[in-house]
């Protein structure tokens, strides 16, 4: 499914990869609701789900790769140059693009040293701040890296460094607020998806805390995607494999020195740390490549983000109800409100964005 799912993007075909993990996500609902109770294990049943969402994700995504013509037929091709050189390119690359998950993993590992609960709350913590990067973030390297690899093929120095300004403005337009968002609504949303049954109060102050100090690194998260497609763009797999592994050991660092005073929450301002490390190791050397350079407009940009993100927050800050009140709602109610003040919180930031003189077309892509 990812490799014709990279087939497609490569052509410009972004929305068929984009629907496809829907399918994915209604079967394993699904088969929790029908299967769950025929099975001797009802946790069989999701495993189940996954297998058969997984099929169903790659049927999907062969008509359109037969009308491109470029539906693979298998054969054994270790002889061929070209298939060589991906494999010598995947290698470093496949490091360099798990630095998250292996961040993630020293967390965890970790956190079992600490008290009942610190895995749960970075692993729930980590999900929930995953939602803006997968969505975003993994949107804009997918859909950058194409047009960086034709612009670098076709030697526009320019235009690729435009490129790559263009999706950094964008990384910073859209993590700025949801940065603020996660935090001011830390407590609402955890209490919101989480907060029942055997998930208590406590557990919901506990993760609290880690999914603001895992937000503080979300910039930096989305930058790492964005810079990456910069050198993967260039068939440089080796820069970001050196940035990956600064990352790591400087997230084992912070780890040993904040997992003292803050526990569990000091194990994910770790993680955000090394996350800005890695991202500003990787704008340095593309900077220092001559392959990005900075364009001009950044300071209008940015006090025009900032102002927005600034009167988003107060509002927030100022009107969202306490989490006494929060706890006290039932479901639907959490839902409904967590749904106003999420989209308010949104509508306040564009019509701010919007009188501070952005305009749509001063985010459009360079050249289109």
């Amino acid at each position: 499914t990812a490799f014709a799912g990279g087939v497609l993007n490569t052509y410009g075909r972004f929305g068929v990869p984009a629907f496809t993990p829907v399918l994915l996500n209604i079967v394993m609902i699904l088969s929790v609701v029908f299967l769950s109770t025929r099975m001797a294990e009802p946790i069989t049943a999701l495993a189940w789900g996954v297998l058969i969402g997984g099929v169903l994700q790659l049927l999907f995504q062969l008509p359109f790769l037969y009308r491109i013509r470029m539906l693979p037929r298998p054969q054994p091709g270790w002889r061929y140059p070209e298939v060589r050189k991906i494999i010598s390119l995947m290698i470093p690359a496949l490091f360099a693009v798990s630095i998250s998950q292996i961040n993630l993993i020293v967390d965890l590992l970790l956190a079992s040293f600490l008290q009942e609960g610190s895995i749960t709350w970075l692993y729930n913590s980590d999900r929930i701040m995953e939602f803006p990067l997968g969505v975003f973030g993994v949107a804009l390297a997918t859909v950058i890296l194409p047009e960086l690899s034709r612009k670098h093929a076709a030697g526009a120095a320019d235009d690729f460094s435009r490129v790559l300004d263009w999706a950094v403005r964008w990384a910073v337009l859209i993590t700025l607020p949801a940065t603020l968002g996660l935090i001011l609504l830390a407590g609402p949303v955890l209490t919101t998806i989480f907060q029942y049954g055997a998930f208590t109060p406590r557990h919901m102050a506990m993760t609290s805390l880690s999914l603001i100090t895992y937000a503080l690194g979300l910039s930096a998260y989305v930058l790492i995607k964005i810079l990456a497609s910069g050198y993967f763009s260039r068939q440089d797999t080796r820069t970001p494999v050196k940035a990956g592994v600064a990352a790591v050991i400087a997230n084992i660092i912070f780890c040993l020195l904040l997992v003292g005073p803050l526990r569990h929450a000091g194990l994910a301002l770790a993680t955000s740390l090394a996350a800005y490390l890695n991202s500003g190791i990787l704008f340095y050397y593309l900077c220092r490549q001559g392959a990005y350079r900075v364009q001009e407009g950044w300071g209008v940009f940015l006090g025009r983000v900032g102002g927005a993100t600034v009167l988003m927050s107060a509002v927030l800050y100022f009107l969202v109800p306490d989490i006494d009140t929060w706890l006290a709602w039932g479901m639907m109610t959490r839902i409904l409100n967590l749904t106003f003040w999420v989209t308010l919180g949104a509508a306040l930031y564009l019509v701010a964005l919007w009188i501070s003189g952005l305009r749509p077309r001063h985010m459009t892509v360079p050249g289109h």
